[in-house]
């Protein structure tokens, strides 16, 4: 069994996956180059990625308690986490196979049409099957994620209807084969051979069905030699599905039933091709109530109104920050999708109501003032279980719903949350602090909460309370601190930053990265740098450079104190720390963003230390920082620039 942070760890390589992947049909440089194929599935993803935060959140809190449990209910099968891994790898790999397709990158069989629409095939089918396995109500995943997450089902399940019932049976088939391999492999702790498939030299292999096995395995992960290795069994396995005759090869009426599949998809290929323009990109269905957003793009209302319901602020499709929440809508874009359904003689998409379930909205109050003014009042009841019922009622209330942000905002909780923050009982601290962070994310209720006094009591939290409630505290100061006047305010609180410094170096994975996040935001404000350093931050940062365990904070850190390094004290941390050689190796071989950062910290350290330029020089610096001039961001170009100048002055050879 896997213990919490083996879970943990899992879901947040399954999160960081899905957003490498989602952000690639929003990069229009990138989807410029990518099939067709590719930006669909992209899009796909992208309305994933609220699941998989909610995956993330609960195998943070709860993956150790639920895994060592005995009890039939908590036997989940976490491996449902690693199904979705491998399915979004396979994914990712049909991404870098066709690739570039105007390019002349893709070879003359990975350009073959049959093969990418096979490929992608597999990749829908293996990625509905492993969303399939999620059980969502044991991860207590909000009705409206749901949605969402049904929604992209609904439409890979669409593409796998397109597949032969051979083709499909073959996808199971060396699934499973892969799967059972792959299991051999792991339990042994070392890489499976392929001398241990077994293989008859004379055996008969049909080259239609070897073909499929080949392209399928390359998107798999696996070479062609693999492939042909592999096929041998996977023929026996469907002679027994009676797809497969005894010699090998596929059988007479299978064939012909392919053909009249062709046949049948030949004669729906006539139907018209919905214009792209008329498809909501979040959902990529037809639109029936399309609506403009600030930054100018039109999305499905029902679709955008979701998307700004579980607390986004950006425009799906541009990543824009959206300036307000206005949604008008787009009469011209309207009429136009009906005029095209009427030639078409499609039905037109009419207004429907939505059927979606929420057990954790205020719908149901909104005529019934009383009864959200009972669920607050009861924050100040002098019974802790009517307190506790009550902030955990609040929290799971404000987790993606802003209407219910507002409702109770005006109904009073805030000011009665921020009272509970003193209580005894570290569980109805939790509640209370985790509703406020939540409460936070409308913007409007920001200043509520910093005039109710929260900012001490929140940080008392962050100092004391139980592991989650200092986590979500650290994420209640990141949200607050947005705002610039509170940087100040709550960078000037008594053990602020040695509290967060401290999350950092001891919370989970989700933990560090939330302290991260507003230490950040809080030291944006020069006053806080110097806290921030005397308070030790500089240790820990460095530490997670060093750790290859904490490789997911690789980023953080770099951000971090290349923002520090514009401080006095700072820079003569980092100094006295002997860094050098750590940053010179993320500036020849880190990420692009990576490389950025750890150049803007070495001309932070470098700059009028002859000591520390020598040593630059000696370490080889010159070629990757000249390779990063060449290449990099236009900040790393400057940056890598004016290091080239400091050390060319000092004549290092």
């Amino acid at each position: 069994m896997a213990s919490e942070p083996a879970a943990a760890r899992t879901a947040d390589v399954l999160l960081t996956l899905a957003r490498e992947l989602a952000a690639m049909a929003a990069d229009e440089s990138i989807a410029e180059l990518m099939a067709a194929e590719s930006v669909r599935l992209s899009r796909k993803v992208s309305l994933l990625v609220h699941l998989i935060e909610e995956i993330r959140d609960f195998a943070v809190r709860n993956g150790g308690e639920a895994i060592s449990s005995s009890s039939p209910a908590a036997k989940v099968p976490w491996s449902c986490l690693s199904e979705v891994v491998i399915a979004l790898k396979a994914v990712k790999r049909f991404f870098i196979l066709h690739r570039g397709k105007s390019s002349g990158e893709i070879s003359a069989v990975e350009s073959n049409c049959k093969n990418m629409t096979i490929q992608y095939q597999y990749v829908a089918w293996q990625l509905e099957k492993a969303l399939g396995n999620i059980p969502y109500e044991y991860f207590k995943i909000p009705d409206e994620v749901q949605e969402e997450a049904e929604l992209v089902r609904a439409q890979l399940r669409r593409e796998t209807e397109k597949v032969g019932s051979v083709n499909l049976l073959i996808f199971q088939e060396m699934f499973t084969l892969l799967s059972s391999l792959n299991a051999k492999a792991l339990k042994r702790q070392s890489q499976f051979k392929l001398e241990e498939v077994k293989y008859e030299p004379e055996s008969y292999i049909d080259p239609d069905l070897l073909h499929i096995v080949i392209i399928v395995a390359k998107v798999s992960g696996k070479s062609q030699y693999f492939a042909e290795k592999m096929a041998p069994n996977l023929i026996e396995r469907l002679k027994k599905s009676g797809f497969v005759d005894l010699s090998g090869n596929l059988k007479a009426e299978n064939r012909s039933r392919e053909s009249g599949r062709s046949m049948e998809e030949e004669s729906e290929s006539d139907s018209p091709v919905i214009p792209e323009d008329f498809l909501c990109p979040i959902s990529l269905e037809l639109m029936r109530d399309p609506v403009i957003v600030s930054t100018g793009q039109t999305y499905e209302r029902s679709s955008i109104q979701r998307w700004v319901n579980c607390g986004n602020r950006t425009c799906p499709k541009t990543q824009q920050k959206l300036q307000n929440l206005t949604l008008t809508p787009n009469f011209v874009l309207r009429s136009l999708i009906m005029q095209w359904c009427e030639a078409n003689t499609i039905e037109q998409p009419a207004q429907s109501i939505s059927t979606t379930k929420n057990n954790h909205s205020l719908s149901g109050l909104t005529g019934e003032g009383s009864s959200i003014h009972a669920l607050v009042s009861k924050l100040t009841s002098p019974s802790p279980e009517d307190q506790k019922s009550s902030a955990a009622e609040i929290r799971l209330l404000t987790k993606c719903s802003t209407k219910n942000r507002t409702m109770l905002s005006k109904a009073g909780a805030i000011p009665a949350l921020v009272s509970l923050l003193s209580s005894n009982d570290q569980k109805i601290q939790e509640h209370a602090v985790t509703s406020l962070h939540n409460l936070s994310i409308y913007d409007q209720n920001k200043e509520v909460i910093i005039l109710a006094g929260a900012i001490n009591p929140i940080i008392e939290v962050l100092k004391c309370g139980n592991m989650e409630a200092r986590e979500n505290a650290a994420a209640a100061i990141f949200s607050l601190s947005l705002i610039d006047e509170n940087k100040i305010s709550i960078g000037a609180v008594p053990g602020a930053m040695e509290a967060l410094i401290k999350l950092l170096e001891t919370g989970s994975l989700r933990g560090k990265k939330d302290a991260a996040s507003a230490l950040f935001n809080l030291c944006i404000y020069r006053g806080n740098k110097g806290r921030a350093i005397r308070e030790g931050i500089i240790g820990p940062l460095l530490l997670m450079l060093k750790d290859s365990e904490s490789g997911f904070m690789v980023d953080e850190a770099l951000t971090l104190l290349s923002l520090l390094v514009s401080h006095e004290e700072g820079k003569e941390a980092v100094k006295k720390a002997n860094a050098v050689s750590i940053l010179v190796g993320f500036v020849s071989t880190g990420k692009e963003r990576n490389k950025e950062n750890a150049v803007a910290v070495l001309l932070g350290i470098c700059q009028e230390n002859r000591e520390n330029l020598a040593c630059l020089g000696r370490m080889g610096a010159v070629v990757p920082l000249k390779e990063v001039e060449k290449s990099g961001t236009d900040r790393a170009k400057r940056k890598a620039a004016a290091l080239l100048e400091l050390l060319e002055k000092i004549q290092i050879h």
